[in-house]
């Protein structure tokens, strides 16, 4: 597998990448924020918050 950077062969010390300045810039992407990991849209928002009483509308009249 070739180095995500550059495409050229990796190197052991340094695998995946060929070199320090490609590890480097990878992290930088990482720390900048060019890298990002999708989050979930929820068709609903209000699925994620506790259930409340329907009677007085008050989660904290619920029996514990």
């Amino acid at each position: 597998m070739p180095c995500p950077m550059c495409s050229r062969e990796p190197v052991a010390d340094y695998r995946p990448f060929c070199s320090r300045r490609c590890a480097d810039l990878d992290l930088a992407k990482w720390l900048t924020g060019s890298y990002a990991i999708p989050a979930m849209d929820h068709d609903d928002p209000d699925a994620a918050l506790p259930e409340q009483d329907h009677a007085s509308g008050d989660a904290s009249d619920k029996p514990h």
